[in-house]
């Protein structure tokens, strides 16, 4: 009688297993994260959106549209006779703004309108030249003794736009919680850059309220923000005991942070001597008011403003002193987005573990 061959089973300890699955896991953990990294220098690097940028030339010079090679800074004469106004697009206070036309390429010409702001006109014109960067409008020219100012065009216009521009039907896929997230963080990128510039720090005076605030930044076509008005732009040195007053009227409303508004109640009336100065820290106010403009309703929208409460909490302290740096701020922001996009990548990875 044939006898039939016993089958072995062999089974692996339960223990074993499931260190393999956890090693296996953790590997795919540590991929991920080498990919986000990538992935994240993709963004603060490759789309030019790194410390020194590769498109900026040397000062008094600009580089435009595709040109290999930098231009000096158009003079009076240049600007005069080749640049050609198209139609007006814009004016405000202190200066008119024309769509204009240099060498086939679309530009933006800012003149003067009101003799009596000159000087602040003068101001926004000194700070464009000292703080040309990646965070700056890029500047193509002036000329002093007419008040002109030459910049380079962005089609898609100011922040004030960007819930109009995200429906049009070419920009619909740019309308995500992520790509939001990137405008806030560029945003407080351009706040961090004029708290610590090469002049010194700089307070965004000309934000007494939300639309007023949109109005002083452009969107770039690759959807990155730019700051376009620097003529109430003043230092602050505290060092120095040097600090700043946004304007000699009084301001009111929640929008403007708590030491900008009048102290002494509505039985006093407001005089200037008497208001007291303050820092950059106003700035930091105004960061939670903005980046809820920029962050919209869209999916996932909630979610990034809950990661956010904690540090827009504190820049909402009524002392200044108490509230954090730009760049504590803009930490955060990073910090916010690569743990999104961790989780949005290995959702249930935490539950795993």
């Amino acid at each position: 009688m044939e006898k039939k061959p016993h089958l072995v089973r062999r089974e692996f300890p339960p223990r074993e297993v499931s260190s393999v699955s956890l090693a296996l896991l953790l590997a795919a953990v540590l991929l991920l994260n080498a990919l986000l990294y990538l992935y994240l220098n993709k963004f603060y690097i490759s789309s030019g959106r790194a410390e020194t940028d590769p498109g900026l030339c040397s000062f008094g010079y600009f580089k435009l549209g595709a040109a290999k090679n930098c231009s000096p800074w158009l003079s009076c004469e240049a600007i005069n006779r080749e640049v050609r106004k198209l139609k007006c697009v814009g004016e405000g206070a202190v200066k008119k703004v024309f769509l204009s036309e240099w060498k086939e390429n679309k530009v933006v010409l800012s003149q003067l309108t009101n003799s009596e702001l000159k000087e602040d006109f003068l101001h926004g014109l000194k700070m464009l030249k000292a703080l040309q960067s990646k965070h700056v409008v890029r500047l193509l020219g002036y000329c002093e003794q007419q008040f002109t100012i030459l910049t380079e065009y962005h089609p898609l216009g100011s922040l004030r736009g960007l819930n109009e521009t995200l429906h049009i039907p070419k920009y619909k896929g740019m309308n995500t919680w992520h790509r939001r997230l990137m405008l806030a963080i560029d945003y407080v990128s351009v706040i961090r850059y004029l708290h610590s510039s090469p002049l010194g720090t700089l307070v965004m005076c000309d934000s007494n309220d939300l639309d007023k605030v949109l109005s002083q930044y452009l969107l770039t076509s690759d959807f990155h923000i730019l700051v376009n008005d620097l003529d109430a732009l003043p230092l602050v040195n505290k060092s120095a005991g040097r600090l700043v007053k946004c304007g000699h009227r009084e301001l009111r409303g929640e929008f403007v942070a708590p030491e900008q508004r009048w102290p002494y109640g509505e039985e006093v009336p407001f005089e200037d001597d008497l208001m007291p100065p303050y820092d950059e820290k106003t700035d930091i106010w105004k960061i939670p008011d903005v980046s809820n403009f920029l962050l919209g309703h869209v999916e996932g929208s909630d979610i990034v403003r809950l990661h956010l409460f904690d540090i827009h909490a504190a820049c909402k302290k009524k002392d200044p002193a108490e509230r954090p740096s730009a760049q504590e701020v803009l930490d955060t922001y990073k910090k916010v987005l690569t743990l999104l996009i961790r989780e949005a990548a290995m959702p249930g990875t935490r539950e795993m573990l």
